[in-house]
Formats: structure tokens, sequence, C-alpha cells
């Protein structure tokens, strides 16, 4: 007789492809923004114009970077056979390792 996962599973692994399909189109709209600066660089256009469209990569770029950050501390803390104080260091190490 087969197991069938628990359904608190099949929400996780919906939650984990939910978030994983996000990331994906945020980092494909990042590139899109990246080719945009490219294309204004190779127009000439200003280097004011140019610049904010760096600052808003840059912004789009971080937001996705902390939103994986966030998912690597999520899964450090449900990591079983670890108690508090583990977890927290691992999480502490973390931080200063990707911040």
């Amino acid at each position: 007789m087969s197991e069938t996962p628990a359904v608190s599973e099949n929400i996780e692994c919906e939650a984990a492809a939910d978030r994983q399909k996000a990331m994906l189109q945020r980092l494909a709209r990042v590139e899109g923004q990246i080719r945009g600066i490219q294309a204004m660089i190779r127009r000439g256009e200003p280097c004011e114009a140019v610049a904010q469209q760096f600052s808003a990569s840059r912004s789009a770029l971080d937001k996705a970077y902390r939103l994986m950050l966030t998912c690597l501390i999520e899964e450090t803390l449900q990591e079983p056979d670890q108690n508090a104080a583990e977890a927290v260091e691992r999480v502490r190490k973390i931080f200063i390792k990707y911040t």
C-alpha cells in the first residue's frame, strides 16, 4: 500500500512551486530591464536616464535577493534535528555571509 503525502506536505510543495515561479518571473523582469539599459546605451540616451534605469534594475534585483534570502532562512529554521540555539546560530551565519 502506497503512502499518500500529508495535506500540509502538498501545500508546502505548491507554495514552493509558486515561490519558484514568482522568483523566475521577477528575474525575467530584471533581465528585461538590463536589456533595456543596453539598448539605451546603444542609442546614446542621456546618462541620467540610463542611471535611473540602473537604479530601478538594482532595486528589483535587491528585492529578489531579499526574497531568496528569506527562503533560505525559512528552510534553515524548518530543518529537523536542530535545536533553537543551532537554528539561531545558522541564521546568524547566513546573515554574515550573504549580507
